[in-house]
């Protein structure tokens, strides 16, 4: 007799659609924390995650921010590499090739100072073959307004957005800031403008100093925040997103185990993005994969789809069942 294939033990179904974009599985890493791809080869077998963001890439090759560039602070770490890569044409001929070898699923984050760059960008890239999706990084500054970032305002997202729609027929992600009033607002104009899928959040703008010497600890004196402290607010963030728009959202923000992933799949999200972890525990993505099949198994949910979205508001105690518990080294 067939086993039940919601029996514990069984091995759940860990396939996700995001729009026109199939994985394998809702853990893919978040783009500056994973470098190329390559870095990580040799702890993590990239072909059993659900996808690789590789670092934003820009048409010219950019030197990043002078250093200090990470200053570790309370449950997370800021950062202000200032989106330093190798630019578009060496990400083709170096980086691609022997990434796709290794089975990954290719997502490519790109960032400009223009709309025209993103949308070269876009049309370049597209010529590539082996590019499963393309992720827009609209936190940049726009130099035509004065340095603005794309991202705080919803005209301006939406103009970067339908550039590069209008220059490629992949699957399009925008990766939303928090730096903004209403995050909603922002998602709305982005999804209308063509985005596909969505990814929130991008770092929380922080700073901190050495209170002895009374100088920042970053060269660029303001950075971005990431990891644990950030958690809750990017899970907010998803959880107002997801109502805002009828498109797949990817939470992204403090991941550093399978429960904390849950989190955001439970609100909604239909992927996560791992981070900051991938610098403290270089396995923390596939670690991550295992513990969600671990949980589900052990709900008894045949996949992952019938976890996500699920969320009861009605907050009553105990929060957890005790009786299923999910290993999270």
């Amino acid at each position: 007799m067939g086993q039940n294939p919601t029996d514990y033990g069984s091995a759940p179904d860990l396939r996700v659609a995001l729009g026109p974009l199939r994985l394998a599985n809702p853990v893919l890493t978040a783009s500056g924390t994973f470098g190329y791809g390559l870095e990580f080869a040799d702890f993590v077998d990239l072909s059993r995650l659900g996808g690789v963001v590789v670092k934003g890439i820009s048409l010219k090759p950019r030197p990043g921010n002078p250093p200090p560039r990470l200053a570790e602070t309370p449950s997370g770490m800021l950062n202000a590499i200032g989106l330093e890569n190798v630019g578009v044409e060496k990400f083709l001929t170096d980086k691609l090739p022997p990434l796709l070898k290794r089975g990954a699923v290719v997502i490519v984050n790109i960032l400009g100072n223009t709309v025209e760059e993103y949308a070269e960008l876009a049309r370049i890239l597209s010529g590539a073959s082996g590019i499963a999706a393309l992720e827009i990084n609209i936190s940049c500054p726009n130099v035509k307004e004065g340095g603005m970032a794309f991202g705080t305002d919803p005209r301006m997202a939406a103009a970067v957005v339908a550039a590069v729609r209008a220059n490629t027929p992949l699957p399009l992600i925008t990766k939303l800031s928090p730096n903004v009033t209403s995050i909603a607002d922002i998602a709305r104009a982005v999804v209308e403008a063509g985005s596909d899928i969505l990814s929130c959040i991008n770092t929380v703008s922080a700073m901190a100093v050495d209170p002895f010497s009374r100088r920042p600890k970053l060269a660029n004196v303001v950075g971005g925040l990431s990891g644990p402290a950030v958690k809750p607010i990017a899970v907010r963030c998803v959880y107002e997103t997801v109502r805002a728009v009828s498109c797949p959202v990817i939470g992204i923000g403090g991941i550093q185990t399978a429960l904390d992933a849950l989190e955001f799949l439970v609100v909604g999200a239909s992927a996560v993005q791992v981070g900051t972890a991938n610098l403290v525990r270089p396995t923390s993505s596939l670690e991550i994969v295992d513990g969600i099949e671990r949980f589900l198994r052990r709900q008894g949910l045949a996949a992952v789809t019938d976890y996500i979205g699920t969320l009861d508001t009605q907050c009553r105690f105990p929060f957890a069942d005790e009786s299923c518990p999910v290993e999270t080294a």
